[in-house]
């Protein structure tokens, strides 16, 4: 059970975006407050509430008596947990209810859960009535570190991830870190690995401190809100220069092409959760920097036993059950988000903390790189 201290005091963040700017606020406790906080970002306003079965059962009373009186709930939608839920037939049931539920231009979708119902909250916000405010109340580390801070809204394809979706800011994000205290192990670890992605991606003093620190983090408490502070200054950052992805946000996919492939291949189910993917994806990306010359042995290594030692995968093989092959991820990897002209673009390394983008990646070169990971099972 992690320490959840609740007489820490709230950080505050904001990301500067003019007109669609908004503020982050983390600590344990918040919950209590969101009615409050809700008020200070959209003014009067009623609101529904988009949570899972899991987190709805857990969290909503709760979650309801902070948001009354000030912010009055006019219902809540639940949705099943779990990637298979980010689709069109969920995505159209939800704008149904959301419109029974009198839900007008002025009033506000609460996204209460993980990324994927922050994902499928704010992309219904995005085009009910050409669009309404959604306010994230993440409750994953990793949507309170990555998923819930930028705006980017969407839903899964049998061709690949996030195909289908539009940018959306939130109004406000609300990171109740006390809500960590009921995730299950896996869960946390999953969203750990998108927490050392800053670090790995462009900031390797933040790398070493996690390898110091990670026990602490994982205990909860005051270390766990510095890391998903300094997480999310680190998102706000490159969001605030690249709002909608031309060009630097591209960092914030390292190891995600390589993920989102290996993702689609599980059928977005259970057996390879996101946080997961990511980590075997962003070991690929460290393992075939390698192989172009562009990254020292000793900085992949040591990225890699980061992920190993606490408890993540790191190879194709450790995935649960059958194994994808070179074509099956080449045919996956050209679904990608990212391909231009055909070829995919891709976030390499030269060291720890120092991530680029690499629009034409040898694909000769890409191809016996998979086949070698594929076989060593």
């Amino acid at each position: 059970m992690l320490d959840a201290p609740t007489g820490a005091t709230p950080r505050r963040l904001r990301v500067g975006l003019g007109a669609r700017s908004y503020d982050i606020v983390i600590g344990p406790g918040l919950l209590a407050r969101a009615g409050a906080l809700c008020t200070e970002a959209v003014g009067q306003a009623k609101c529904a509430i988009l949570s899972d079965d899991n987190v709805a059962g857990l969290h909503a009373d709760a979650l309801c008596a902070g948001l009354e009186p000030e912010i009055p709930v006019a219902g809540t939608i639940t949705l099943p947990p779990g990637e298979g839920s980010k689709c069109f037939a969920e995505l159209e049931r939800i704008c149904g209810e959301l419109l029974d539920l009198g839900i007008e231009r002025g009033d506000v979708v609460v996204a209460f859960g993980g990324g994927v119902v922050g994902d499928l909250a704010g992309f219904a916000a995005s085009i009910l009535r050409r669009g309404v405010r959604f306010v994230q109340i993440p409750t994953t580390l990793l949507a309170q570190v990555d998923s819930s801070v930028g705006g980017k809204t969407g839903i899964n394809m049998g061709q690949g991830k996030n195909l289908i979706g539009a940018f959306h800011q939130p109004a406000l994000v609300i990171a109740d870190t006390g809500l960590l205290a009921t995730l299950p192990e896996r869960q946390f670890r999953a969203g750990y690995a998108e927490m050392v992605k800053y670090g790995l991606l462009g900031d390797a003093e933040f790398f070493s401190w996690l390898d110091t620190n990670r026990k602490q983090v994982f205990a909860g408490g005051e270390a766990l809100i510095q890391a998903v502070e300094t997480s999310c200054k680190a998102k706000a950052a490159i969001v605030e220069e690249d709002e909608q992805e031309h060009g630097k946000r591209a960092l914030l996919n390292l190891g995600h092409t390589f993920g989102h492939a290996l993702e689609a291949y599980a059928g977005y189910s259970d057996r390879l959760l996101h946080g997961e993917a990511i980590a075997i994806g962003m070991a690929l990306a460290f393992r075939f920097s390698h192989e172009l010359g562009l990254c020292p042995s000793q900085e992949s290594d040591r990225a890699i036993a980061h992920f190993r030692e606490v408890g993540l995968p790191v190879r194709i093989g450790d995935i649960a059950g059958e194994k994808p092959d070179k074509d099956a991820l080449m045919a996956l990897i050209g679904q990608d988000k990212k391909v231009q002209a055909g070829l995919p673009a891709f976030i390499l390394v030269r060291g720890i903390g120092a991530a680029f983008i690499e629009p034409r990646v040898p694909m000769a070169k890409l191809e016996d790189f998979l086949s070698r990971m594929c076989d060593r099972q």
